[in-house]
């Protein structure tokens, strides 16, 4: 499935709940939720998987919200791994629930081995500031527990210039020693009243120059379905260190993905609030998996250029909230 731009679509993104349990201030994650009749039911995403499974999407990652607090999440991983064995699943969670050793053995048992957590400070006076909740110890647990049992994780960091900037050193020298990638996230202008400020936004290329006074950086050959980072090995070192700008230098060139929001929602770029309702058609009876096909490919080929639109909307990126997108 392609672009008519000529990008290859095979990542798709599909969000299991717009609640979280967290409340970040770059998302919002404990604001207004959806009913339960408007969110999107397990059925309704199986069969978008079976259609975009034949569409060519190799690559799934459900996420939230926070994708672990919905109701019988763990059965529909069993049901997904079971019925979709093609496809590559991976779980982007804020890890509060996965402090048990037997969460992390029962992902492993269902084929998924790869996580990315969301962490943006070691500190719990930090920690309790951005999301307004005491849980870091169960971040750093369910992390601990993922690398004891050989887990892929990445650990994804919002750089917040005059919050967690003077942690740089702790989170490479945690690079060091772990077989992690740590990933730096510009902080994006993503939500209306999101509290974002030129005042946190803390470029890759700042954090990129500080890195390397700590250690030596060797740049890794970047591969089209890799994602939006760009990596690099840390000499000397177990983990690797990852930079994603979106502001700065954006990688909409290469972006492979859609997105599928809580609601049922196909959005096609990050930075376009253009939506396409899906939920109706999937529950349907009368629309064929064909019809489906053909819808999902024609919002593909018209996926827009993310850079276009920044330039339009005078770096304002969204106004929906990233909580209620999808992360």
């Amino acid at each position: 499935m392609n672009d008519r731009f000529g990008r290859k679509i095979n990542y798709l993104r599909i969000s299991i709940t717009d609640r979280c349990n967290l409340s970040c201030f770059y998302c919002k994650g404990m604001g207004k939720v959806v009913s339960h009749a408007e969110i999107l039911r397990y059925e309704d995403m199986e069969r978008l998987l079976r259609a975009a499974c034949s569409l060519g999407i190799k690559k799934v990652r459900l996420t939230g919200g926070e994708p672990f607090l919905r109701r019988n999440f763990w059965d529909f991983l069993t049901k997904l791994t079971a019925n979709f064995p093609e496809l590559d699943f991976r779980i982007t969670t804020n890890a509060t629930l996965l402090a048990q050793e037997d969460a992390i053995l029962r992902l492993k048992d269902l084929g998924i081995f790869k996580l990315n957590i969301s962490l943006d400070t070691f500190s719990p006076e930090k920690f309790k500031l951005i999301t307004k909740t005491d849980l870091l110890k169960n971040v750093l647990k369910a992390i601990e527990l993922g690398l004891k049992h050989g887990l892929g994780l990445k650990i994804n960091v919002v750089a917040l210039k005059g919050i967690n900037d003077d942690e740089l050193e702790k989170f490479v020298l945690f690079a060091c020693e772990h077989p992690v990638d740590v990933r730096f996230i510009e902080f994006m202008p993503i939500g209306q009243k999101n509290l974002w400020s030129q005042d946190y936004f803390w470029s890759s290329e700042q954090i990129l120059n500080a890195i390397q006074k700590i250690v030596t950086l060797e740049k890794l050959k970047h591969l089209y379905t890799s994602g939006p980072a760009t990596v690099y090995k840390i000499v000397g070192g177990k983990g690797r260190i990852g930079v994603i700008s979106p502001l700065s230098n954006h990688f909409c060139n290469e972006c492979n993905r859609l997105r599928i929001t809580s609601v049922g929602r196909l959005r096609p770029c990050l930075f376009s609030d253009q939506e396409y309702k899906l939920v109706g058609l999937l529950r349907n009876p009368k629309i064929s998996q064909n019809q489906l096909e053909l819808v999902l490919a024609k919002i593909s080929l018209n996926k827009p250029i993310g850079t276009e639109l920044l330039k339009q909307k005078n770096k304002e990126v969204c106004l929906t909230k990233m909580v209620n997108i999808g992360g």
